[in-house]
Formats: structure tokens, C-alpha cells, sequence
């Protein structure tokens, strides 16, 4: 058997480990013969293929980003993009195919499933943001990263007595933001779930510094004033339709420096947050999803995406993965909220 292999939307940490234990079972425990596609839906776009054996995969394991390139790729808003890629699956004698992605390349992996190809997806997101499973890989390594930007911002905060806010990913979910600014001990979280008022952000902001003390505020990318007053969307569009956002932590830097004179800066983390090796959380994740994929694609059981589901890995299928994002629940936001001002 052949399996196509891929991964696509942002890269991610744990991405390898996954393509790792995809191909290490699939060549040394079923035989089978592994190819990649280079740079997610475009690879079987363009038919831009490359080996994947047991030698390509050796060391991968801690590296982050993917080996296989990624894009934002999306075949469904390209005039016969389905037909291209079953053509070039057929071309290539490919009997199925993995597809590593969130909800944008998972979506994709629905659409050609019913169209026929043989396909099983594995959730990637470090916004954690796919309901059908409890963890992605990828946010435990992007909690970590920004948990330790904050830790680092304290110091420098109140140093110069000025307030400092951690912008972090987070489109339509606050998950990063949440974990992150709980364990880094922010003064202040915004999330896309709770649009906020920045007058209540004024006062926490003041009372922190009656205690002597600097504030933090960890910011989603996504999060929104509740009077809508503050616009930071570019307008822009990517492949999939989603606005190119950015902008939110200085837009609020220059609230609070109007409203309180107190010196405000920002801090983006960015794609700072994508890179680099993974947790060891996420290693093991990702790894297991690669093993059930690929048990997955020898049991002929397509059209489903891998999931954790408490400790153990489940198949749900594809239509469920990306049917809802899993976003924070008020409670979840309730219990962090002690911790404000």
C-alpha cells in the first residue's frame, strides 16, 4: 500500500514527530511505502512530491516546524482543485492519505472524503481550538513559550513601573491566552469569548500599581473591546476567508497610556510561539496520533480524524472534528478572573 502523506495551515510544533511515527509504523510494521507532499494542499495541487522512508524521518523527533513545508493552500477555491489532486493521487498510486492540519486542512480532508479519496486526518492547532479532541499538539509548547515571556516581562514591568501587554495567538479562542496567563500570574486577561471593557481594564490596571506592583495583561490576538470603538482588523483575507489580525495589544498600550499616563508597551509574540523544539507533552501527543493514523489507514477505517480523548486515542469522524471550534467556556474565564487587578 501507498500512503500520501502531508501537513498543512501554520506549522507547528510536533509536526515531525508526528510525520515520524506515521512513517516508522507504517514502513516497519505494515509495509507499507510512504510518500510526502511538499507544502500542504499544494503538494497534490501541483503534484510536488518527495521520499518519506525511515532515513528521512531519523532525528526529527525534537525539530520544530514540519519537513514537509506547509501552506494555507485551499483546493476547494481552485477551479477543479479535487479533480487535480485525485488525479495526481491516482497518478502516484497512492490508496490513502494523512492529512495533519486544523480546521482549515482537516475541512478540506472532509470535502475530498466525500468526494471518494481515502483520507484520515490528525488534529494540529497550538490555539486548541478542534472539539473533537481534548489537546492538539502544539499548545502545550505555545502555553509554555508565552508562560515564560511573561515570567520574563515581571522583572522588566516593574523595573520601570510601566505596563507591559503579551499579545498571543488565538483567532477565535482563548485557550493560549488563558493557560498562559494563568500559569505566568498576568494581572489581566483577554480573551475572544468575552469581549472586554477597557474601562474595567483601567481599573485593574490602577489598582495594581496602588499595590506597588506593575501590571500585566496577556491579550488574544483575537479579543474585542465590548463597545466595539476599537478596530484593529486589516482587512485582509487569507485562502480560507479567515481576516488577518493583529494590532489589539498596542491599540490597548495607547488606551491605557491616554487614560492613565502611565507608560504602556507591547509585546507580540507572534509566530515566536510556532517555532522552535516541542514540549515533551507534545512529542509523546503527536506521536501517538501518528501511530493510530496510520493503524487507522491499515484498518481502511477512513473519513475519520485521530483524538484524544482523556488519556486514551479515539476516531471520530472528520465532519464531527470540524463541525464546532471548541472555545472557553464562561466558567473557565469565571476561575481566572480571582486573579485580576
Amino acid at each position: 500500500m501507498r500512503v500520501g502523506v502531508l501537513t498543512g495551515g501554520g506549522d507547528c510544533p510536533g509536526l515531525n514527530a508526528v510525520i515520524r511515527a506515521v512513517v516508522r509504523k507504517g514502513v516497519e510494521t505494515y509495509g507499507f511505502e510512504l510518500v510526502g507532499f511538499r507544502d500542504g494542499w499544494r503538494g497534490p495541487l501541483d503534484d510536488d512530491t518527495m521520499p518519506l522512508g525511515v532515513d528521512q524521518v531519523r532525528g526529527i523527533l525534537p525539530r520544530g516546524g514540519t519537513i514537509l513545508g506547509s501552506s494555507r493552500t485551499n483546493p476547494i477555491k481552485v477551479e477543479g482543485g479535487v479533480e487535480r489532486i485525485t488525479a495526481t493521487l491516482e497518478r502516484h498510486g497512492i490508496d490513502a492519505l494523512v492529512a495533519i492540519g486544523g480546521e482549515d486542512t482537516l475541512g478540506v480532508a472532509a470535502r475530498l472524503h466525500t468526494a471518494g479519496v481515502p483520507v484520515v486526518g490528525v488534529p494540529k492547532t497550538i490555539d486548541n481550538d478542534l472539539s473533537a479532541t481534548d489537546y492538539t499538539f502544539g499548545f502545550d509548547t505555545a502555553v509554555n513559550i508565552a508562560m515564560e515571556a511573561i515570567d520574563r516581562l515581571h522583572t522588566t514591568a516593574e523595573s520601570h513601573h510601566r505596563v507591559l501587554i503579551v499579545e498571543v495567538m488565538g483567532r477565535h479562542a482563548g485557550w493560549i491566552a488563558l493557560h498562559a496567563g494563568l500559569a505566568g500570574g498576568a494581572n489581566v486577561i483577554l480573551i475572544p469569548e468575552r469581549p472586554f471593557d477597557i474601562g474595567r481594564v483601567i481599573e485593574y490596571v490602577e489598582h495594581r500599581f496602588q499595590t506597588r506592583y506593575s501590571p500585566i495583561l496577556v491579550v488574544a490576538e483575537g479579543a474585542t473591546p465590548a463597545e466595539g470603538t476599537m478596530g484593529v482588523l486589516s482587512g485582509e483575507l487569507d485562502a480560507f476567508g479567515h481576516v488577518r489580525l493583529g494590532g489589539i495589544g498596542d491599540r490597548i498600550a495607547a488606551e491605557v497610556e491616554s487614560r492613565t499616563g502611565k507608560e504602556a508597551r507591547c509585546a507580540v509574540l507572534g509566530h515566536i510561539q510556532r517555532g522552535g523544539t516541542p514540549t515533551a507533552f507534545d512529542r509523546v501527543l503527536a506521536t501517538r496520533f501518528g501511530l493510530h493514523a496510520i493503524d487507522a489507514i491499515k484498518d481502511g477505517d477512513h473519513g475519520k480524524m485521530v483524538a484524544l480523548r482523556g488519556t486514551d486515542i479515539v476516531r471520530v469522524g472528520l465532519d464531527e472534528a470540524v463541525a464546532t471550534l471548541k472555545t472557553v467556556p464562561i466558567e473557565r474565564y469565571t476561575e481566572a478572573e480571582v486573579f485580576f487587578g
